[in-house]
């Protein structure tokens, strides 16, 4: 172990690598930032430029710019909410409401630290437990993943309005939605309306943009001659009072960073489910439930620390396995065979020091993430400065590449307008939109799972509890639909036992 750690301290000792990391990560800010580019989108964009890389140089890249982009979408949820990334879409609407609050600082400051903290945890687990969480990752089954995203689901009526039932509602558009083309477990077209287009589904990318970005562009337009909230406010220090957010919060902090390191090393799963599932349990066990939505940090620090988390954790499949934990170390292991550097046991025999070399830069990028998030947080806010009637058709033409780009189609273009305009009616009308977001991602894997867990079981509902994972994610979820009745029961008992 000495002589690997040894091995892979001198792979860091090169000024070159640091150079790569530092822009990288620059990369990887700004696009994260831009609304209608993606995590996902950056680390593709990447993967030409490594072909003239060494192996840990090539990873370095990924990983700084992956970590980057995931922390950076927060800013323009916060300032304009406008999440920058899918993973930030989660709590765009507290951080916004907390800016509208006059709290940018926490908001941004929080965003930051709780991300950095997360990523730090996902790295500690992915360094100590990779083998054994890995293993424990393949046990899950079809059945398994069922609860799973039934977790998520019920997240989206936790985190809706007060009205639960356009929460519903809300929710059922987005798995309508996520049921158009072919991409069904009997392959069969559904809701295509003979339109070809339509028959490879709806991008979630373009709608996202669509939904939050664009529409939000056009409730804007009647006052584009008018000045951004925060170009006539003066900012402080974000740092200021975050040691104080982090021992209050503190269980949600180590909640939140253990629910997505266990989601992001679930293969498929990734750092989007986590943000989305730890900010409704977060909402769920508040002791203050009625503050959020109203702008209230609890959920940003849960939900900022889970999507970090998972991120690094994502990396443990596929590390051990060679299995991909989301779309980003799908690409990354593309990256690593290309490399001549095949994921797996081997890899871990054969080349410990690249592990290491890996592992350090993990390490290295979230502790860079706290300066260089604070001077890409100084720059978007000298950008709000900018006239509107300037920047918002700049961000216009963004959220267009951004959506085209996806799968070089205009109808992606239109999937995005026709979102955005079911958006604002949707928000006039008091509907929440956060929901439909959610159908859309878990929809499909919703479906998937429920069809082929029936058919190993042979049609009986009794398969989905057999399981001793999937029998205490059902009591566990039983427990997350019932926790309201509970606590409401146990505080009358205490009432007449007081009495």
């Amino acid at each position: 172990m000495e002589t690997a750690l040894f091995g892979a301290l001198q792979m860091l000792a090169d000024p070159q690598l640091w150079l790569v990391v530092s822009l990288a990560s620059l990369y990887g800010l700004f696009v994260g930032a831009v609304p209608g580019l993606t995590a996902t989108m950056a680390t593709a964009l990447l993967v030409p430029v490594t072909f003239f890389m060494p192996p840990v140089m090539a990873i370095a890249a990924i990983v700084s710019a992956s970590a980057m982009a995931i922390f950076s979408g927060d800013i323009p949820g916060c300032l304009l909410r406008m999440p920058g990334t899918p993973a930030s879409a989660a709590y765009t609407d507290e951080s916004y409401r907390m800016m509208l609050n006059g709290q940018a600082e926490q908001a941004l400051g929080a965003g930051l630290l709780f991300s950095v903290l997360g990523g730090l945890f996902g790295v500690a687990v992915l360094c100590l437990a990779a083998p054994l969480l890995a293993e424990f990752a393949l046990r899950f089954s079809t059945f398994e993943y069922f609860w799973l995203v039934l977790f998520g689901l019920a997240c989206a009526v936790v985190i809706a309005s007060e009205d639960r039932l356009k929460g519903m509602a809300s929710l059922l558009i987005g798995l309508l939605v996520a049921m158009v083309g072919m991409n069904n477990p009997g392959g069969v077209p559904r809701f295509t309306f003979g339109s070809i287009q339509l028959t490879g589904g709806i991008d979630m990318v373009p709608l996202l943009i669509g939904m939050f970005a664009v529409s939000e562009i056009m409730r804007n337009a009647p006052t584009a001659h008018e000045p951004f909230v925060m170009a006539t406010r003066r900012i402080g220090s974000i740092f200021a009072g975050q040691w104080a957010l982090v021992r209050r919060y503190r269980v949600q902090l180590l909640r939140g960073s253990a629910l997505g390191t266990a989601i992001g090393a679930l293969p498929g799963a990734g750092a989007d489910i986590a943000a989305w599932m730890s900010y409704g349990i977060s909402k769920k066990f508040s002791a203050e439930p009625e503050k959020f939505g109203t702008g209230h940090v609890e959920g940003i620090v849960e939900s900022g620390a889970a999507n970090n988390s998972a991120l690094g954790a994502a990396w443990i499949p596929a590390l051990v396995f060679g299995i991909p934990g989301d779309s980003i170390t799908a690409i990354a292991i593309g990256v690593l065979y290309m490399k001549n550097l095949n994921p797996g046991p081997t890899l871990f025999t054969q080349t410990p020091e690249t592990v290491y070399a890996i592992f350090l830069i993990f390490v290295a990028a979230n502790l860079m993430m706290l300066p260089l998030g604070w001077l890409c947080i100084r720059v978007c806010l000298s950008l709000l400065r900018a006239p509107r009637n300037v920047l918002m058709p700049l961000i216009l033409l963004a959220c267009i590449v951004g959506s085209f780009a996806i799968e070089n189609s205009l109808f992606a273009v239109g999937v995005m307008v026709a979102a955005a305009l079911v958006a604002v009616v949707m928000e006039r009308n008091a509907f929440p939109v956060g929901p439909v977001i959610l159908g859309v991602v878990l929809g499909k894997m919703l479906e998937e799972n429920l069809v082929s867990s029936m058919i190993k079981a042979d049609g009986s509902p009794l398969g989905f509890v057999e399981r001793p994972i999937s029998a205490t994610l059902a009591l566990l979820f039983a427990l997350l639909i019932l926790w309201p009745l509970l606590r409401r029961m146990g505080g009358r008992a205490l009432g007449a036992a007081r009495a």
